[in-house]
């Protein structure tokens, strides 16, 4: 773990925890994703910064997963060249918030940038940064298909053991969900959580992931609570 210059880390927000809400379970008073993102990294004692024009960059995974992949490699270099000048040609770490959305990123994007996943910014330098006060006692975790393709498998049981005493990792080749494919064929998703239920203990309210979209399909077919691991993070954190 290096350290990072001034404190100082481009957060880039995934298009879709932008545009969507919380979920069923969440109180009116939460805070959306990108807004309790902010706040746990000013926490943490980061100065973030912001690529310009946010709301108009993708990482162009929607595009490259339906075959479109012209538009894909445009919205992909808009948005390094957007990275690359927020983070002073690669001097900051940019944090993304959805694993899919970094491993896409990671893919496409040349070597100049330090793109970091969820899990390894949590765990390496906000962690560090802050106090756990308030232990989960049960949680169940489920990694995405990007996690276990990069190898955070490890470090996302590490965070997760942090913040609660009991961990169940969730078992599952892929949940179904697959981008947006869960919301148009719901088999999909029904068939690859088939056997969430029984994974998870009795007295288990709550569980976390580092994708939207998962989460979505996690708490359709747990029926408890899915979001962020990044919601965690900040409530024993607070």
């Amino acid at each position: 773990m290096s350290a990072i210059p001034d404190l100082k880390v481009v957060y880039f927000p995934s298009c879709i925890n932008r545009s969507m809400g919380k979920n069923s379970f969440q109180d009116s008073d939460d805070l959306q994703l990108t807004t309790l993102t902010h706040q746990l990294l000013v926490r943490a004692g980061f100065t973030i910064i912001y690529p310009e024009s946010l709301n108009t960059h993708c990482c162009g995974m929607p595009f490259s997963s339906k075959g479109f992949a012209e538009a894909n490699h445009a919205q992909s270099e808009s948005l390094e060249a957007a990275l690359l000048k927020a983070s002073e040609n690669g001097k900051y770490p940019i944090l993304y918030d959805m694993s899919p959305c970094f491993y896409h990123s990671k893919e496409e994007f040349s070597k100049a940038l330090k793109i970091v996943d969820p899990i390894e910014f949590m765990l390496d330098y906000v962690m560090p940064k802050l106090v756990v006060k308030n232990k989960k006692d049960t949680i169940a975790v489920f990694p995405v298909c990007s996690v276990k393709k990069i190898g955070k498998m490890d470090q996302l049981l590490s965070l997760s053991n942090l913040c609660a005493n009991n961990v169940t990792i969730i078992d599952s080749n892929c949940c179904g969900f697959a981008g947006d494919r869960g919301f148009l064929i719901p088999e999909l998703n029904e068939y690859g959580l088939r056997e969430l239920k029984e994974q998870i203990p009795t007295n288990c309210k709550e569980g976390f992931s580092t994708s939207r979209t998962c989460e979505i399909g996690l708490e359709n077919r747990s029926g408890i609570d899915f979001k962020s691991i990044f919601y965690l993070i900040e409530e024993v954190t607070r």
